[in-house]
């Protein structure tokens, strides 16, 4: 029996097996002869970006960075996350690690604002048309489930080894939220609202600029902060094909079983993740805050404020009343 179910299995998968892996193959090697010129020139415009960002964060004394950083704190969070953030930046620089970190840093903003760039248009478009929505969401889906390591291979092969193939899976990995959550946004928007700028004539573009994405905002804010927090999920990864940083160490600690520079590079990856996360949730998060305290009429998008009824109704039963007391509270005439 064991003879014959091997034979059957092997009749079958020399019938069925599909030769999925040499027709990726074959795709990526067309794809590197065709257009090796544009991945080149994309690669050299990602590695600019980032050494200017780099420069920019690598470049001053660690201190001037610090307090720059705690200045940003003080004016999203407060005090308390003014000091915290400075003190997580100083262990970092204690336990060496500071420019492994400006360097991963940098390759997360570099990465995260791409992928910002390109989600939120994406999202934008995907909550307008059903069609485009129903092709971009399977796309994300095979995004968000295929392991980093399956689209690192491609990169590797288009950008070769450095820090390129890390911002660029980096990028493919962190895209998702972006889309997502700004279609979210958008059409969680109230439709009476669109109504209202649709009768007072506005045009699609400025109903999407004045309605729709203000209301959005904090769908968008969302959306942005997890990118970011993704794409400092990948530094590791981006470690592994020569990105260098934070993720570089604990690649080595891993080679190595070296606990000690592991949990040094580990600690100011998390320093890192916590700063990023506080700061961008408090962008999105001050809007609703600074909105507490003064509430706006609300105003057309053609630039008209319609007078509320409330209003209309107070000063009308103001007038009324005044009507009603003028004669029984009129001065005496004094004789």
């Amino acid at each position: 029996m064991n003879g014959i179910r091997l034979q059957s299995s092997g009749f079958l998968d020399a019938i069925t097996r599909p030769e999925i892996g040499a027709w990726v193959e074959a795709f990526v090697d067309f794809i590197t002869d065709v257009f090796q010129p544009v991945f080149d020139v994309i690669r050299s415009v990602f590695q600019g970006l980032y050494d200017g960002v780099d420069l920019v964060l690598s470049g001053p004394p660690f201190w001037v960075i610090i307090i720059v950083a705690a200045l940003l704190a003080f004016v999203a969070r407060g005090p308390v996350f003014a000091v915290g953030s400075a003190v997580g930046l100083l262990i970092i620089v204690g336990v060496e690690q500071w420019d492994n970190a400006m360097d991963s840093l940098s390759l997360v903003l570099v990465a995260g604002l791409i992928a910002i760039v390109i989600g939120i248009p994406l999202g934008i478009l995907a909550a307008r048309s059903k069609v485009a929505s129903s092709i971009i969401r399977p796309l994300l889906d095979f995004m968000q489930t295929t392991p980093a390591f399956v689209y690192l291979i491609p990169a590797l092969i288009l950008f070769r080894i450095g820090v390129v193939p890390g911002i660029v899976a980096t990028i493919v990995f962190a895209l998702a939220p972006a889309v997502r959550l700004t279609e979210l946004g958008i059409r969680n928007v109230d439709r009476e609202v669109v109504e209202a700028g649709n009768a007072f004539g506005a045009s699609s573009w400025r109903i999407l600029r004045q309605i729709q994405l203000p209301l959005a905002m904090p769908n968008i804010m969302a959306g942005v902060n997890q990118v970011i927090m993704l794409s400092l999920s990948m530094v590791v990864i981006a470690g592994m094909v020569g990105a260098g940083g934070l993720g570089g160490d604990v690649v080595k600690s891993l080679s190595r079983i070296d606990i000690q520079l592991g949990s040094e590079a580990g600690l100011s990856v998390v320093i890192l993740a916590i700063f990023l996360d506080r700061l961008t949730a408090s962008l999105g998060g001050g809007r609703k805050q600074r909105g507490k305290g003064t509430k706006a009429a609300p105003s057309s998008p053609g630039g008209i404020r319609p007078a509320p009824a409330s209003s209309t109704t107070t000063t009308d039963s103001t007038a009324s009343g005044e009507e009603q007391r003028t004669p029984a509270e009129s001065p005496t005439t004094v004789r």
